[in-house]
């Protein structure tokens, strides 16, 4: 679908005149674009960016998230160009929200553009591993005493990993794609780990502000000095468990191989890049956690692709409803590569748990 971009950048507080409109960013999600307006001899950007309400079914209650989330981080740092851009902060609309609908019932959000930063699809090295999960802790900690009321949740149950079992468990009884006959080494495979599925929930740790989509390219690297400034994409945030946000770092960046990979051999938890992500998140997050908590971090890398490997399971059995596939057998094989993550993590938990003691 078209949308009438400049049209829906006039609602915001954007000094100058709109001069254009671009795609940005590589998500697959929002519809997000860099938008250009010109106040005299200077140009100002910002992101513009539509929110897709057939995934978050309440942009309402996620802009409150949002919005919540942002003032309260923004009220922890200096108003000084620098500190501004370690914070997310949404540009209000003319009437004075956080938010726009448009004609069409689309809902439509800006933020202040971010200079001299970008993000990265894919971890260069372990510094780089360690900026990002050091940004995912700093932002943890900043929100452990955001006030009451609770924060919605944008997707309910998004990491029970029993009821998402539970869900696996249905789509090979009733088969509907008949396809279980395809994936009988994936089934007896999940099937024999069902028992880790309720040790995170049943650990009794407190609940925490959780961003929940903790993959490198949803922190901003600095151009100049690395440091991982600002964490970005914030639709998911809401209630959690800390353990989630690690354990997804780790499924997210510690493997070279791509989600979708074929080629099984390429699979694999490189140790360094682990290391790397646990030292950098208890450089933020370590004084606020409790030993609890931080006993959990190796366990939650193997829970969270375990997870996510159900899910991809769960999809093919039920005929490839959820997440899109570009060929024959796609989400089994991003079943398989979570797996064998998995399995890479399995052989090398003893060694994680080590580190974790020495740290």
């Amino acid at each position: 679908m078209n949308h009438d971009v400049g049209a829906v950048a006039l609602h915001f507080q954007i000094p100058g005149k709109f001069v254009s409109a671009t795609p940005y960013g590589t998500g697959h999600i929002n519809d997000t674009y860099a938008v250009t307006f010109l106040q005299g001899d200077s140009c100002q950007r910002a992101i513009l960016q539509r929110i897709n309400h057939h995934i978050f079914k309440n942009p309402l209650a996620l802009m409150d998230n949002i919005h919540r989330v942002t003032t309260h981080l923004s009220s922890k740092t200096p108003d000084t160009p620098q500190a501004r851009r370690t914070v997310l902060r949404l540009i209000p609309t003319h009437l004075g929200n956080s938010w726009h609908q448009d004609e069409s019932g689309n809902y439509w959000r800006a933020y202040e553009f971010v200079p001299n930063a970008r993000s990265y699809d894919s971890v260069d090295s372990p510094n780089q591993a360690f900026q990002a999960a050091k940004a995912f802790g700093d932002f943890q900690k900043l929100l452990a005493d955001l006030p009451e009321p609770r924060l919605n949740d944008t997707i309910p149950d998004f990491h029970h990993t029993p009821k998402r079992f539970q869900t696996l468990e249905n789509s090979i009884t009733v088969d509907i794609a008949n396809r279980a006959y395809l994936a009988q080494p994936e089934i007896a495979f999940a099937l024999q780990r069902k028992a880790i599925t309720g040790i995170l929930l049943g650990a009794c740790l407190p609940e925490r502000v959780t961003h929940n989509d903790t993959k490198l390219s949803n922190v901003l690297i600095d151009d100049q000095t690395g440091e991982g400034i600002c964490v970005i994409d914030l639709d998911t945030v809401m209630p959690g468990l800390a353990p989630y946000d690690f354990g997804d770092m780790v499924r997210t960046t510690t493997s070279p191989a791509r989600e979708d990979e074929q080629d099984l051999s390429k699979v694999t938890m490189q140790f360094p890049m682990f290391e790397a992500l646990l030292r950098g998140y208890l450089a933020s997050a370590g004084d606020f956690l409790t030993e609890t908590e931080k006993q959990f971090l190796p366990f939650s890398g193997k829970l969270i692709t375990f997870e996510i490997g159900i899910r991809f399971l769960t999809d093919y059995l039920s005929g490839d409803t959820y997440y899109k596939t570009h060929r024959p057998g796609h989400n089994l094989d991003r079943c398989r590569t979570q797996f064998k993550l998995m399995e890479s993590l399995e052989q090398q938990e003893k060694q994680m748990n080590k580190l974790l003691s020495l740290i």
